[in-house]
């Protein structure tokens, strides 16, 4: 992740909040020392087992990752939800902690996936956004996924060295992962009992459990269910055949009271923009399957109707759409499926409400993706590369939208392996590092950026108001 030394966001409130009773929410940080070292497999197959358990369990995310929620969500039967410093704010990440553990209903447990190694940031930012930093404000203990390939006794060194590299986060039990034999296994528990820190379970090289990957990560749920919940079903397996349970339950356990209220998106949108209420699209299906749910929590508040709309199987935009929000995914993936559907293609380039559209809702906007046509909306083309684009970004609205008014600070995130010809327009939607991105058009505005609308609700607010007119 990379992203300027200096911090230029204003944060602004979300509106009054009162007093909130404590809650003790027994909660854990899946976290390891790299990336790679089965973060993922750990926490899908925790969430997955404590729910076979007869409990109700919250999956989070650290960082601005949107397929490893997916997998979360399939495992925990409810959304999974991220917690990014860096997108919403340092201030609202154990609010948004609180809000996704308790909506639908309340959950027994929360398991939080960390990003990357545990105490990666932000570059220069130190700590700031790393699976560390989110661990010390909800004031989770920490569950260390450790990859034991060729190591044996040098692994208890490694887990000292991480606890006290920053002593306000507390590893409170260590899951061995790709364990050799068993006669590594004990080398390692004997290990990791002299620096104290007790092992909670041990997953061999030949149980593991893959999802397969593309050029950005895993493949999306939705683009293979069936095949999804079979893995989801045999991480289950897995860390119930692996894992001590109980003991990941005690430690969760361990946490203290949640003190601070709950995130609540009509506070933070200021409640309804007005008596109508506008019909707002949101792209679905395997194409898009970039969202965070707080989107169309913040889009209802505001007061819209929010509807899915899947641009691989439905013929024209819903009845009624005023404004259609169009994230990120795979486009590249499904192009032709998108090109054959040409009702929608042409609904959207006729479509005069305000539209939004990041990553894959811009390729899919422009004139041709690979030269596969698209919708034609922007005067653009878009290609593959073999070059990821990858960071937080520190950006500025540079034209007046109807996300942003110009000028409006908003912190966010790239993430794709493609390129736009022209790279923006004559009314550019960003500036930062000094240099113009993406495209306002009319009422449409697009672009590269990511964000999280929990950090800038106003955006909501702005986009219903828009489509009210």
């Amino acid at each position: 992740m990379t992203g300027p030394a200096r911090r230029t966001d204003q944060r602004r409130p979300d509106g009054p909040t009162a007093p909130a009773p404590p809650w003790t929410l027994p909660r854990i940080v899946v976290a390891a020392p790299a990336s790679g070292h089965g973060k993922t497999t750990v926490a899908t197959g925790l969430l997955a087992a404590l729910r076979r358990r007869g409990l109700t369990v919250s999956p989070h995310k650290v960082g601005p990752d949107y397929i490893d929620p997916g997998y979360h969500a399939l495992a925990a039967g409810r959304p999974g939800r991220n917690l990014d410093p860096w997108l919403v704010g340092e201030e609202r990440i154990a609010p948004l902690l609180r809000h996704g553990a308790s909506v639908p209903t309340p959950a027994d447990v929360a398991v939080v996936e960390g990003v990357m190694g545990l105490h990666d940031g932000a570059v220069g930012r130190r700590a700031y956004a790393s699976t560390a930093h989110v661990a010390r404000l909800i004031e989770a203990p920490v569950l260390l996924v450790l990859d034991t390939t060729a190591q044996g006794r040098s692994a208890a060194a490694l887990v000292l060295g991480l606890r006290a590299f920053d002593p306000g986060v507390r590893i409170g039990g260590v899951i061995l992962n790709r364990v050799g034999s068993p006669r590594h296994e004990t080398l390692l528990r004997d290990a990791l009992a002299e620096v104290g820190v007790p092992v909670h379970g041990a997953v061999t090289r030949a149980a593991e459990v893959g999802a397969p990957a593309r050029h950005l990560g895993l493949v999306p749920v939705a683009e293979r269910a069936p095949e999804s919940l079979a893995i989801v079903h045999a991480l289950a397996d897995l860390i119930e055949s692996t894992v001590d349970l109980p003991a990941v339950l005690d430690l969760a356990r361990s946490a203290p009271p949640l003190t601070v209220p709950a995130w609540d998106p009509v506070a933070a949108v200021g409640g309804p923009a007005g008596t109508d209420r506008p019909v707002v699209a949101i792209a679905g299906g395997p194409a898009f399957t970039f969202s965070y749910a707080e989107t169309a929590e913040l889009l209802t508040a505001a007061g819209a109707d929010v509807v899915t709309v899947d641009p691989l199987r439905d013929p024209a935009l819903p009845a009624g759409t005023r404004a259609v929000v169009i994230g990120g995914g795979f486009p590249e993936v499904h192009a032709d499926a998108l090109a054959g559907n040409t009702g929608l293609r042409a609904g959207l380039a006729d479509f005069d409400g305000p539209i939004v559209a990041e990553c894959a809702g811009l390729l899919y906007l422009g004139r041709s993706l690979d030269g596969v046509p698209m919708c034609g909306r922007l005067d653009l083309t878009a290609r593959m590369t073999g070059r990821l684009t990858l960071g937080y970004r520190d950006a500025v609205a540079a034209t007046d939208s109807p996300l942003h008014p110009a000028g409006d600070p908003v912190r966010g995130h790239e993430f794709h392996r493609t390129l736009t010809d022209p790279g923006h327009g004559d009314r550019p939607a960003w500036r930062w590092d000094g240099t113009a991105h993406g495209f306002v058009a009319g009422r449409v505005h697009a672009s590269y950026l990511h964000s999280h609308w929990a950090g800038h609700p106003r955006a909501a607010r702005r986009l219903v108001e828009a489509a009210a007119r």
